[in-house]
């Protein structure tokens, strides 16, 4: 269920904020929406497989902290997040 490298780089290329950035919550959040819709479709083809909803859950958790992170700390940069993503309609 991992992503492949190259979606990964194409991921953190288009949400980083520098060069260098790859731990930003920005890209932390957008690799981490895109697992949970992979994980989405597998799960309701899937409907006994409790082990990969488990992770579901887990990530979907972690996603809502850093979001409430960031809309903590900046709250444009979590506008223009939510906005791109299509996030919290």
């Amino acid at each position: 269920m991992a992503l492949a490298t190259e979606e990964k780089k194409d991921i953190i290329t288009e949400h980083r904020r520098g060069d260098s950035d790859t731990g930003s919550p920005e890209v932390q959040v957008s690799i981490l929406t895109r697992r949970i819709n992979d994980l989405t479709e597998h799960v309701r083809t899937h409907k006994h497989d409790y082990h990969s909803r488990r992770g579901l859950i887990l990530m979907v958790g972690k996603r809502n902290r850093l979001l409430r992170y960031l809309a903590k700390t900046n709250r444009q940069r979590y506008l223009d997040l939510i906005g791109k993503l299509g996030l919290r309609k």
